[in-house]
């Protein structure tokens, strides 16, 4: 029997009229700090930094309020991503 594909479940979480807080890491910026690439919380628009900055807001973000799928949010770059599902949308 083949495996099933995996799917998200959290597709009806997101906002697609949700507006960014910053253009840039708003954690970071509080901060004083840099960051590596941005992230879009798709719940409440919190602006994150990735995985590969120090930091690592867009995760921590998620950690603390559950908000599961985050956006690229930096053009060329066009994907989606779930935390809990360990899955690009």
């Amino acid at each position: 029997m083949a495996e099933e594909a995996k799917k998200c479940t959290h597709l009806d979480q997101i906002n697609e009229n949700v507006l960014p807080h910053s253009t840039g890491c708003e954690d970071c910026e509080k901060i004083g700090d840099t960051w590596v690439k941005v992230r879009l919380c798709m719940i409440c628009g919190h602006t994150g930094c990735c995985d590969s900055s120090k930091n690592t807001h867009a995760r921590k973000h998620f950690e603390e309020t559950g908000h599961p799928i985050i956006d690229s949010y930096q053009p060329p770059h066009e994907w989606r991503w779930c935390y809990v599902d360990d899955l690009y949308l």
